[in-house]
């Protein structure tokens, strides 16, 4: 079925529009285009609702919320679509490349809402981990714990003790984390690739574990 725009002209009916022809009239400024991105925000927020309905219980408030958590979703992935247009390769339909982004920042701002209100722990982090001591029954277990801790204070910096103990003790999702900190998702992934370098090392040079250069040169 071909579309009209207000004045009579026929528009790109973008229902039926090949995925390369998404593309060409996506990064083209016009009439067409306009058409185009506002038949794509409604598919986005579609998905976006979608999303946000199956992670209903984590979302504090009520329908008011949802909605402005799924619009501000699909205007975000609008956006992504947009800025990674030139990596569409069309393996699948252009519509289903898209749906995907809308999905991912949909569960990215349910995360961020359920945890708003919330405080999160980054400046006392043995606090946390007296919770995780494991069990005191065990003499092995606990040595391994205490030379663990004395690693965590000794073997890394400050910011990455915090960053270690706000993900991997605590379980603040990454977003979350992200948006306190004022960083991105890669910095943080790096921070925490560095740290448990850096307390593995420690941690075979006190003889806790097996040095990874000595058992690889085994094989």
């Amino acid at each position: 079925m071909t579309m009209l725009r207000r004045n009579g002209d026929p528009a790109v009916d973008t229902a039926t529009m090949p995925p390369g022809d998404w593309v060409e009239v996506l990064s083209v400024p016009g009439p067409d285009r306009d058409e185009a991105l506002g038949q794509l925000h409604a598919l986005l927020l579609k998905a976006a609702r979608h999303q946000i309905r199956r992670m209903r219980a984590q979302v504090p408030g009520g329908a008011d919320v949802l909605d402005d958590l799924a619009n501000q979703a699909a205007d975000d992935a609008l956006l992504t679509v947009l800025a990674r247009l030139h990596t569409f390769a069309g393996r699948s339909r252009f519509t289903t490349w898209a749906y995907k982004f809308a999905v991912l920042n949909a569960a990215v701002a349910v995360r961020r809402a359920a945890w708003r209100d919330r405080d999160v722990p980054l400046d006392d982090p043995d606090a946390l981990l007296e919770t995780g001591a494991g069990p005191e029954n065990y003499a092995e277990a606990s040595d391994f714990i205490a030379a663990f801790r004395h690693a965590l204070a000794v073997a890394l910096t400050p910011h990455q003790r915090r960053i270690v103990v706000a993900l991997l003790v605590d379980q603040v999702p990454v977003d979350v984390l992200a948006d306190r900190l004022g960083t991105s998702r890669n910095a943080l992934y790096k921070t925490l690739h560095d740290a448990r370098v850096g307390l593995r090392a420690h941690l075979c040079a006190a003889g806790y574990l097996g040095d990874v250069t000595d058992s690889a040169g085994a094989r």
